[in-house]
């Protein structure tokens, strides 16, 4: 059950920094159409800042993984 959910948690970060990159280009892209040249910094802007908040929530999800795999190593040794 716990696996599942992190998968599910893991395609969510997918999505929404997805979602967020793409709201980033596109908001870019009309400030752009309308001739503000700051529109080129909201797109740099926003797929920054996907790619940042998506790679905190990675790095939660490996330190959780990394945990799990040493408590199941202590476990098996501890069995011994």
């Amino acid at each position: 059950m716990r696996n599942t959910i992190i998968k599910i948690f893991e395609i969510l970060i997918w999505v929404i920094g997805g979602l967020v990159a793409i709201g980033g280009v596109i908001g870019g892209i009309v400030m752009l159409a309308q001739g503000e040249v700051v529109g080129l910094g909201v797109i740099i802007g926003g797929l920054l800042y996907a790619v940042i908040i998506m790679a905190l929530f990675f790095i939660q999800i490996g330190t959780y993984n990394n945990t799990r795999r040493t408590a199941e190593a202590v476990e098996k040794l501890a069995g011994r």
